[in-house]
């Protein structure tokens, strides 16, 4: 199984100095999530990894010298200001070069258990979900329908029992895989190259028999993705004392 790290984008939102550097490279009790990234994947047995990087790339790569990570692989999407959607269509033979892969966003400080629900599960096809929401339209969500996953958008259009918010991590099995490298080429042939790269994700869950995908419910575990200067200082204070040890 292999990994496959979004981590081109710009971080407009954070604004001072964090604006400056990807946020893949922002720093928690001194360590950079990629650092976090790299070390939790090797704990589950993911040495193949992949990242798609753009805005910053001298700094990633700096930062992967430093921690001695020559193996990690990087995938250059030169119109980063764009939408994820193009950096995963960036990714497209790295996801489609078979086997399992885990599609992961790259600003997000996290608990290495969701990783291991995540592999240890059965499924191949799986998305995590919270079910402490944030308030508003900013959380990506994920609807459920008996059992299964019905939508996935931070506005919601089908009918379903219930939703949680989406951690940005995945598992697909290689024939999902190759239908989203598919699904994101059609969505920038249609000129919505602004979309965000989950819009290919649900694409495919759409036109999927409804038992294909499932979901982990990993509501309790520590997480938290980073948007805003806000988010910087939660992380600090709320999230990284509640990880696991080995990864605070």
């Amino acid at each position: 199984m292999r990994a496959l790290i979004l981590a081109a984008g710009l971080g407009r939102r954070l604004g001072g100095a964090a604006e400056e550097v990807p946020k893949i490279l922002l720093r928690f009790a001194g360590r950079s999530l990629l650092e976090r990234h790299l070390t939790q994947l090797d704990a589950v047995g993911v040495d193949e990894i992949i990242l798609g990087v753009g805005h910053g790339a001298a700094l990633i790569e700096a930062e992967l010298e430093r921690l001695n990570a020559g193996d990690v692989e990087l995938v250059h999407n030169p119109d980063y200001r764009e939408g994820s959607i193009v950096t995963l269509a960036t990714l497209g033979e790295a996801m489609t070069r078979g086997g399992d892969i885990l599609l992961m966003d790259g600003d997000v400080l996290y608990d290495r258990r969701m990783l291991q629900w995540l592999l240890a599960s059965g499924r191949n096809n799986l998305f995590l979900l919270d079910r402490e929401v944030e308030p508003g339209e900013e959380p990506m969500k994920l609807a459920i329908a008996a059992g299964h996953p019905v939508d996935f958008r931070k506005t919601l259009e089908r009918e379903h029992e219930f939703y949680g918010e989406s951690v940005g991590f995945f598992r697909f099995d290689e024939a999902v895989a190759r239908q989203l490298d598919a699904a994101a080429r059609r969505i920038i042939a249609a000129g919505r190259r602004g979309d965000y790269m989950e819009e290919a994700i649900r694409e495919v869950l759409l036109a999927s028999a409804r038992d294909r995908f499932g979901f982990v419910d990993i509501t309790g575990l520590p997480w938290i993705e980073i948007d805003f200067a806000a988010d910087m200082a939660r992380a600090a204070s709320e999230i990284l004392p509640r990880l696991v040890a080995e990864d605070r």
